[in-house]
């Protein structure tokens, strides 16, 4: 088992829990934030998404979108929840202003041809700001016009929250990796051999926010399966569904 450190709040100075490994950490009791190897103030935005769902909205939530939608076994709503957790997870935003250019050989036509392009577009590039956690970012539009300055007064008690174990340049290069990965897929849209690609980025702002999100696990014939909520609207991020059985519940 990991072994919990902490250090003392320079506000308040009250102790300060981490985990190895964590590297931005917020104090509990007045909502300062901290690097943990300087133990000096937090210099970037620290936002947060505020949560709407407590945990019997949530649970309504999740049966409603078990109960729509095409490809979903019968009686899916019924299932048996088994928990119900509510993890205010940290995440890094990056604004960035991407630029590839690229040349590459159609191949679907004979004979081939070489086609050079650009692809040019403006993110806010979600970063998990964890190492272990597995989190859909791709698939999570973060609603940020809804954030506000980070607020430990609105977290509620029975939720926990994890501290950043990511700094923002790591945040940054992981951000640019994956945007290359991401432009690569969008030029194999246009050609179908890539001879070179290079990207240029402009970057902007970070932001660190906390969002709250909802891990519903539930079981269905003796299975068990896992839907991830946006506490902030409800959507739902991603769903476990069971294979279609056409037969009886």
């Amino acid at each position: 088992m990991s072994i919990v450190k902490e250090i003392r709040c320079s506000n308040c100075g009250a102790p300060i829990e981490f985990e190895p490994g964590e590297i931005i950490a917020t104090c509990k009791y007045c909502g300062y934030t901290v690097v943990i190897e300087t133990g000096k103030a937090f210099v970037f935005e620290h936002s947060m998404l505020l949560n709407e769902y407590d945990p019997a909205q949530a649970e309504e939530a999740v049966r409603d979108w078990m109960s729509s939608g095409f490809m979903k076994p019968r009686g899916l709503a019924k299932s048996e929840i088994l928990e119900k957790e509510l993890v205010y997870l940290p995440f890094w935003i990056i604004e960035v202003k991407a630029s590839t250019k690229y040349k590459g050989i159609f191949e679907r036509i004979t004979p081939p041809v070489v086609k050079e392009g650009k692809i040019e577009k403006r993110y806010n590039w979600l970063v998990l700001a964890r190492r272990a956690t597995e989190f859909p970012t791709r698939e999570y539009d973060v609603p940020l016009e809804g954030k506000i300055p980070y607020d430990f007064r609105k977290i509620e008690k029975f939720a926990k929250v994890l501290n950043s174990e990511i700094d923002q340049a790591e945040a940054l290069d992981k951000a640019k990796q994956e945007i290359e990965e991401f432009h690569k897929f969008l030029i194999k849209q246009d050609v179908d051999r890539i001879i070179e690609a290079h990207t240029e980025f402009e970057i902007g702002k970070a932001v660190y926010l906390h969002a709250p999100i909802w891990f519903v696990k539930y079981k269905y014939k003796n299975e068990r399966f896992q839907i991830i909520m946006d506490g902030s609207t409800g959507m739902i991020i991603k769903g476990d569904i069971p294979p279609v059985d056409f037969g009886p519940f």
